[in-house]
């Protein structure tokens, strides 16, 4: 199934989200879901985080800028309003676009091409931060952090076993490359061992298997809170 860009809409006045419908359905691949209830089209964005927002600014009930201001910060959103006053003020809460209405289609498809830039600029960001840095003899290794099964301390240093049998050797302590991982995703099982919890098949009190079969024991000290925290597994 295609893969569809979700967006809500926000506007009091039907025909304008009739129109935002319309152009929608000639950009494709879009699910867009509006509202004439401000109160409810927020309640949905918090739950359902869509990619793109489009908002109108005055409102019977609330100002769309008060909406805005509450939009997570992984959504982007775009101003349609007729009034033009709210212009500096939309950008300095960071809205992709300011649509005045009546707006033609190829100025609505300008603003949701700016939109779908940003989302790409976002993912990559993302995508780099869930990487780590280690030095492998004198070059830096970039690794993300989906690719790594497990972490083997070594004397002096450790061995990064990761996807398709790639294995990194770095000349640090798994104290310290166990700061950069982010729990609960990485889980130190022993003193020489720290494992992907999304890598795990089944477990123990003694140790844990992997989903290639390889097995890893619990160091005794860390069983408890190993069991206690691999309960969901």
């Amino acid at each position: 199934m295609e893969n569809l860009i979700r967006c809500i809409a926000i506007d009091d006045e039907p025909l304008a989200l009739e129109v935002i419908r319309k152009f929608c359905d000639r950009i494709g691949g879009i699910e867009l879901t509006v509202f004439s209830d401000p109160a409810a089209g927020l309640a949905a964005i918090r739950e359902e985080k869509p990619a793109i927002v489009f908002l109108d600014i005055e409102m019977e009930n609330i100002n769309g800028l008060a909406i805005a201001s509450q939009i997570p910060q992984e959504c982007c959103f775009i101003f349609t309003t007729a009034y033009l006053d709210y212009a500096m003020k939309g950008f300095e809460l960071d809205a992709v676009d300011y649509l005045h209405k009546p707006f033609a289609f190829d100025r609505f498809r300008t603003a949701f091409n700016k939109a779908l830039r940003r989302l790409g600029e976002q993912s990559h960001r993302q995508a780099e931060q869930r990487r780590i840095l280690v030095k492998q003899e004198y070059n830096t290794v970039s690794i993300p952090l989906d690719d790594i099964i497990y972490i083997e301390a070594m004397e002096g240093y450790v061995k990064i076993f990761r996807e398709n049998e790639v294995c990194t050797v770095s000349r640090v302590i798994l104290k310290n490359i166990g700061s950069q991982l982010p729990e609960p995703e990485f889980l130190r099982i022993h003193r020489s061992f720290i494992v992907a919890r999304s890598k795990i098949s089944s477990f123990n009190k003694k140790e844990v298997i992997l989903r290639d079969g390889r097995r890893l024991p619990i160091g005794r000290l860390y069983s408890q809170e190993v069991t206690g925290k691999l309960g969901g597994v």
